[in-house]
């Protein structure tokens, strides 16, 4: 009887946690969004929360709390109550690129929140200013290797996407370009139509507009497959890069504490929502392609960004702030 004992304690603990989860949600679910309104990631958030919403019979309800390059929310969620009725979805920024960034995290991405599914996936592509004399990846590589230290690429500031992708074309195309940083897209896509900087990564949504009106040349988008706006346009693999995989990413998270099955039901609402025809075609027009995963897939998914991004910091010798 006594050896039954810690069994019979350890079956009525779990007894709460086991209703919590059969009754879930019973209660309106938030989601955070720690970057302001109008933005990719409210745009991708308000889309699949709409429809979680209707699927589940719940108010789902979107909180911007920007700040700290997205920390301040994602931190927000670590510290909230594990119940499932408060997560993030937010970037690889706060979720894999700011381990290596930051001399002190307000949370640990892996050890303070538990992933429910990766969201959605914004191809960058690598396009070049109409002055220079490249209109593919092999002329372009080769003009910077006759060229070292004179060709320049723009960022939307130190340790950001468009800079990591464009280090890592560096260091696997073994050539020498000069990092130019600002302060978001707009500015640097009036110096590149103005011809001042010659490169980028962006978001493809916010170069396709130029690139329809042959204002820019594309070169190359860093992700597995062609992006149906652009047919045309390579990607990294076919020209010969295939490590340069440079989607910017937004998944779902939850408190680390959060119970499993609470986990695994959010996690069939989020991707019951994500397909949706209607969620898919929203997000298709602003260059966004839903992917939905296993919160096991998309833990493994969030290490691997964390290493990768963590070598590319490292080799390009950015320093943590």
């Amino acid at each position: 009887m006594r050896r039954l004992l810690p069994l019979v304690l350890a079956a009525v603990a779990l007894l709460p946690a086991a209703g919590a989860a059969q009754d879930y949600p019973a209660k309106p679910i938030k989601i955070i969004v720690p970057f302001p309104a109008g933005g990719p990631n409210d745009i991708i958030a308000r889309a699949v929360g709409q429809r979680m919403q209707e699927i589940c019979g719940q108010t789902v309800t979107i909180d911007n709390r920007g700040g700290a390059a997205g920390m301040l929310g994602v931190d927000a969620v670590a510290k909230a109550e594990p119940d499932g009725y408060t997560v993030a979805i937010t970037s690889a920024g706060s979720l894999a690129i700011a381990v290596s960034l930051q001399e002190k995290m307000p949370y640990d991405p892996v050890k303070d929140l538990k992933p429910v599914t990766l969201v959605a996936r914004v191809p960058e592509m690598l396009v070049v200013a109409t002055s220079v004399p490249a209109a593919n990846m092999k002329e372009l590589v080769a003009l910077a290797k006759a060229k070292p230290g004179s060709l320049n690429f723009a960022s939307t500031g130190v340790g950001s996407m468009p800079h990591l992708a464009s280090e890592l074309f560096k260091l696997s195309a073994d050539i020498d370009i000069v990092h130019v940083p600002y302060r978001g897209a707009a500015p640097i896509m009036n110096d590149l139509l103005g011809q001042q900087v010659q490169m980028v990564f962006l978001d493809l949504p916010i170069l396709l507009p130029q690139i329809q009106a042959g204002k820019i040349k594309p070169i190359a988008i860093g992700a597995m497959e062609r992006a149906a706006t652009v047919k045309d346009v390579p990607t990294t693999i076919e020209v010969g890069y295939p490590q340069i995989q440079t989607d910017n990413w937004y998944g779902m998270v939850a408190p680390v504490a959060t119970p499993a099955a609470v986990v695994a039901k959010l996690n069939r609402i989020a991707v019951d929502a994500m397909h949706s025809e209607e969620v898919k075609q929203k997000l298709a027009v602003q260059g966004v392609i839903v992917s939905p995963t296993s919160p096991e897939e998309f833990a493994a998914f969030i290490k691997s960004e964390i290493a990768k991004w963590g070598k590319v910091i490292a080799a390009a010798g950015i320093k943590p702030i």
